[in-house]
């Protein structure tokens, strides 16, 4: 009889055992919440503040605007985009839902059914059963990091997982609190890590299927939601069978719960996956150059006002229209390409670095190699005498490399690679409205991805030719007329204590004419004597003045060769240059952005271009006149401008070939707007070795038309042909040389002859 009350007592025992560990679980289990939630005693490591819930902060990319609203690119550590629930597609949303929370409009932040299923299948019956973890918890470690912390107990095995998980809780029912289910969803997949640099689904879509969120089709959606379990193992571009495998799995969960039919499931599974891939990175898309060099006033401004360029998702608003833009890389594009080849087939197999002699410059590519970065770290690493570094440098590796004809894979040499890619000719467009300063179209070079220098803003060469017009405009505005007579006769310079004592520079056809011309009519055919002559008149020092009145900040050496362009200038500053004549003698600042925002649309800062009176408005209309005569008399400059261009229209022009044609431009003016281009090697050695092919009007002018025509059939864009507007008051000079008409082309004679710079040397 003592059995049944000894086995009593160990069920009582038992009993009040489990009684005792259940009282215990719910006092202590909620002492132990709470010492989270404060981090008591600093073992568990903070938790975000209530501030931080309610306005949770992620690396947001700041994204660069056109004129037009076309998104031109983004400056990004990790590439994530914001979007809001309702841009979601609802094959997105079912297909989120199904796969990782299909109880998600039932829970709180915590899904009790889901912990217990994980607690007696994982740990008991040691079978697979998912983590339990809802989608509020997964916001919570994506946004708030909690799996990072620097508590006490923060590196103790198991008990480090324990408070991850309570985190994770008490995160999760907080932001349950804070916010709608719809936000939360919008705020997971914002968060989210899809691979291949794309953070938040909006990038996602883009890198994968080039469609927007709310494009996304059942497939595509299914896709994306599968890929957020283990984004490189599922990612459609390198595991495409993988990827496939965890799409159907995933459409197998839109039929398990309703969202699909059977017949629905059994279409849809079958399909391939079909990708339009694409990481996006900086040197893809419109503007590359131009997003590049304001990089550098982007960081600068963004630190000043305690903004991070790669994190706070400014929106940054410029000047440039997106048409224009393409229209202007389009125009590049298609003449640099035909230039190349041009190019490649005048020097067949010949190197062409070549010295004043006409020879090739012996160890040019090796001389060349020094200067790069490889070389020097690599003498860094071995030693400058090192055999070491030769065979580096003339060991043939495989790699990629830009042709005209699509990027190419071959097996080079460091050496081979430079002696390459030397060979290649470069360009700088740029095109604004004279009017407002509002820079339209930025074109620094060939291929951002392979050659990063800014031939724009931040190249600066000879401008040899179409600097002439700002010494004409320095002698206009001292009282010479358009009409002004000269003949075309040497001029010459004393250089006392200098070898040889005097400079006499020469026409491009070595000779003199001795026929007496106006000054139109001289720049216009580019004579050299002549803008020579003006110089001897006004003085270098007057010319150097009038050029920074008119914005040119590179260093002018105040010398009488300064008037054919011997001074290293951009293509920025002389196109802000021409544009003053255009806008009535003043001259304002090309200018690229207009407002700065933060990441919800408050105006940080709006940004007004500098400007300044640099010519009286007679002498900036007289000018624009001057201009003319490149596209208006017998042997200008720029009658290769094709007849319809030149027809019902006033377009004012100027080429420049340097010396050695090493450098060839062109700039061209119009009411609505100015626009120009540089030509030429990376180096000054590298050139045509004929100079009739390096002229301003081959080398550069074809560009400029290309890019005008463009302009002009484009009709949303409101460019129309049309004269330039003449000043209010009426002018003091007379613009009637008509005992020269006999050199004037009439306006019903345009031709579409080709005429070049045959009278520069500079």
């Amino acid at each position: 009889m003592t059995a049944p009350k000894k086995s009593t007592s160990i069920y009582k025992k038992i009993g009040i055992s489990l009684w005792i560990v259940f009282l215990s679980f719910i006092i202590l289990f909620p002492l132990y919440i709470y010492s989270v939630s404060i981090n008591f005693l600093n073992l568990y490591g903070d938790l975000p503040s209530y501030s931080a819930l309610e306005n949770p902060e992620n690396d947001l990319s700041s994204e660069l605007y056109s004129a037009d609203g076309v998104l031109l690119g983004k400056y990004f550590r990790e590439n994530r985009s914001q979007i809001t629930y309702e841009d979601l597609s609802p094959n997105l949303i079912n297909a989120l839902i199904a796969t990782e929370d299909y109880r998600f409009e039932k829970h709180s932040g915590i899904d009790l059914r889901s912990l217990f299923r994980v607690f007696f299948r994982s740990l008991l019956l040691g079978q697979d059963a998912g983590g339990g973890s809802t989608l509020t918890q997964q916001i919570a470690k994506n946004l708030f990091k909690t799996r990072e912390s620097d508590g006490l107990l923060s590196d103790v095995p198991v008990i480090k997982m324990v408070i991850i998980k309570t985190k994770e809780w008490i995160v999760a029912v907080q932001l349950e609190k804070s916010y709608t289910k719809k936000e939360l969803l919008a705020m997971y997949l914002n968060t989210a890590d899809f691979g291949s640099n794309a953070y938040g689904v909006k990038v996602a879509a883009k890198t994968y299927f080039n469609k927007g969120v709310d494009s996304l089709n059942i497939q595509e959606a299914a896709m994306l939601s599968g890929m957020l379990q283990a984004p490189s193992r599922y990612n459609p571009s390198r595991n495409p069978e993988t990827a496939l495998f965890r799409r159907n799995t995933v459409l197998g969960q839109l039929k398990k719960y309703g969202f699909l039919t059977t017949a629905e499931f059994d279409s849809i599974k079958a399909l391939p996956i079909e990708l339009e891939y694409k990481v996006e990175n900086h040197n893809q898309g419109l503007a590359t150059y131009f997003r590049s060099v304001i990089k550098w006033f982007l960081l600068d401004w963004s630190k000043q006002h305690g903004y991070d360029l790669y994190e706070s998702g400014l929106r940054i608003y410029t000047t440039i229209d997106s048409r224009m833009q393409r229209y202007a890389e389009e125009a590049v594009n298609e003449h640099m390409g035909a230039l190349q080849k041009l190019f490649d087939e005048h020097w067949a197999g010949q190197n062409p670095w070549i010295d004043d002699n006409g020879k090739e410059i012996k160890n040019f590519i090796e001389d060349q190699a020094k200067k790069t970065d490889r070389y020097k770290s690599l003498v860094a690493h071995y030693g400058e005498d090192s055999d070491s570094v030769d065979i580096i440098m003339n060991k043939a590796i495989p790699m990629k490399v830009f042709s005209w004809e699509g990027e190419k894979d071959t097996l080079m040499s460091p050496l081979d690679s430079l002696r390459y890619y030397k060979k290649f000719l470069h360009a700088g467009f740029m095109a604004m409205d004279p009017h407002t300063g509002h820079i339209k179209a930025w074109v620094g070079g060939i291929n951002h991805k392979y050659f990063k220098y800014d031939h724009v803003k931040q190249g600066r060469r000879q401008p040899g030719s179409t600097f002439k017009p700002i010494v004409y405009a320095a002698a206009i505005d001292n009282g010479y007329t358009p009409c002004y007579e000269v003949i075309d006769a040497p001029v010459t310079f004393p250089r006392p204590g200098q070898n040889p004592p005097s400079w006499t520079p020469s026409n491009f056809s070595g000779v003199f004419t001795g026929e007496k011309m106006t000054i139109r009519q001289a720049m216009a055919k580019s004579v050299n004597s002549i803008t020579a002559y003006i110089m001897k008149k006004i003085g270098p020092e007057t010319v150097v003045d009038y050029a920074k009145r008119m914005g040119i900040e590179s260093p002018l050496d105040p010398v009488p060769a300064l008037c054919l362009g011997t001074s290293d200038v951009s293509i920025y500053e002389l196109i802000g240059a021409y544009s003053t004549f255009v806008n009535k003698g003043f001259w304002t600042e090309p200018f690229y952005i207009t407002r700065i925002e933060d990441k919800n649309g408050n105006v940080l800062q709006e940004f007004f271009p500098k400007t300044g009176e640099a010519l009286s408005e007679e002498t900036a209309y007289l000018m624009t006149y001057m201009l003319r005569g490149a596209t208006e008399e017998w042997g200008g400059t720029a009658l290769g401008l094709s007849r319809e261009l030149r027809s019902d229209n006033q377009i004012g022009a100027k080429t420049g070939t340097t010396q050695n044609a090493s450098d060839g431009w062109f700039v061209g003016i119009t009411e609505q707007l100015s626009a120009g281009i540089w030509v030429g090697g990376d180096e000054r050695t590298i050139h045509f070795k004929d100079r009739s092919l390096g002229q301003g009007a081959r080398m550069a002018l074809p560009a400029y038309e290309k890019f005008m025509r463009k302009v002009y059939a484009d009709k949303d864009l409101g460019y129309v042909k049309q004269p330039f507007k003449e000043p209010l008051k009426p002018l003091s000079t007379q613009l009637d040389c008509s005992k020269y008409a006999g050199n004037t082309l009439e306006a019903d004679s345009l031709n579409t002859m080709e005429a070049f710079d045959e009278n520069e040397i500079f």
